[in-house]
């Protein structure tokens, strides 16, 4: 299993606590990602929302490329995994940004495409918000244009959403990034299985995600494409008791009033195909994070982390809280490596 976590670009993943002591700085930034390769972590997904998701749209929220592009010069060994979501990026100006950051990161850069979801924010932004398969077949134009800049000398394209003619990107990255992308409807699936290297999933039992591992496989294969990496969310709580977890869990789920960011939750839940209705304790974490479990002892833990292995997946995107006190902790008695 590789293990990664999501950077506390909104100062935070808790929805009902409103001070995680995590602040959205690049100074806490900077510190949690070389702290975090001393803790023997392979990747830290940077989420990319202008409007700050978490703790309210008012709330600070750092900009995901160029925190990416400064972690790239101040980090050696960690995956950085940064989303990007097409209807805020022209391809072929991002392919030439993203294969400088490539270069400075000496080959450590990945993509998380996410097809936007966020109404209003693209609004606020004045930017294009496309109805639910329109945002598929615009990431796929999208792609298209950005590996055609980074395989070919010039590159032309002619398409619904985006048109180059001759178009160069040099320096090209030193190795193509690996694309992530995570989706629930069959365009998304689609779209995945043919353009992308890695499926990421919200949170589930492992029963819900075998079966998700299982298709997106298959569809890959039909494909044929190199075999896919898997990946999925997780809210992580370890403690020396099971009694210890449970009381922690029951903190940050504990809700006494709305918090400002649930008008965005509402919206977000009705702009997707969920598999299930989410409940409003659900609303505490982000990405259906308690759903898998990871609520324990490190022994439990391991032995629930060893059955998501066993059915498929590579990759944990982990949220913790504190993240740099808990993230340490996770990596002396879950991973071993601290």
């Amino acid at each position: 299993m590789r293990y990664g976590y999501w950077m506390p670009v909104f100062g935070g993943w808790l929805r009902n606590i409103p001070d995680e002591g995590m602040e959205a700085s690049w100074n806490y930034t900077k510190r949690l990602a070389q702290a975090s390769e001393r803790w023997g972590y392979d990747l830290s997904l940077v989420a990319e929302l202008n409007l700050n998701d978490i703790k309210g749209t008012d709330a600070p929220a750092l900009d995901a490329w160029s925190t990416a592009a400064a972690l790239a010069a101040v980090t050696e060994s960690i995956e950085l995994m940064v989303a990007v979501r097409p209807n805020f990026h022209h391809p072929a100006l991002f392919a030439k940004a993203a294969a400088n950051i490539e270069r400075i990161s000496g080959g450590r850069l990945a993509l998380n495409v996410v097809s936007s979801w966020w109404a209003d924010e693209a609004r606020q932004y004045g930017l294009q918000f496309d109805q639910h398969d329109d945002r598929y077949a615009r990431t796929s134009e999208w792609l298209r244009v950005v590996d055609g800049l980074w395989s070919e000398e010039r590159f032309s394209f002619a398409g619904q959403y985006y048109t180059t003619e001759e178009a160069i990107c040099a320096p090209k990255p030193g190795k193509r990034p690996t694309i992530y992308a995570g989706g629930e409807s069959d365009a998304a699936k689609t779209l995945i299985a043919a353009q992308c290297d890695a499926y990421v999933m919200h949170g589930d039992p492992v029963g819900a995600i075998a079966p998700k591992i299982a298709d997106m496989a298959a569809r890959r294969e039909a494909t044929g494409g190199a075999p896919m990496q898997f990946g999925m969310a997780a809210y992580a709580i370890v403690r020396d008791s099971e009694a210890e977890a449970k009381r922690e869990l029951e903190r940050i789920m504990t809700v006494s009033d709305l918090p400002a960011g649930y008008d965005n939750f509402e919206q977000w839940l009705s702009g997707t195909q969920l598999e299930r209705e989410l409940k409003l304790q659900e609303y505490s974490v982000s990405n259906r994070g308690l759903r898998p479990n990871l609520v324990g002892t490190p022994e439990q833990l391991k032995e629930r982390i060893a059955e998501y292995e066993a059915a498929g997946l590579d990759l944990l995107l982990l949220q913790m809280s504190p993240q740099a006190e808990e993230m340490e902790r996770f990596a002396v008695q879950v991973m071993g490596t601290a």
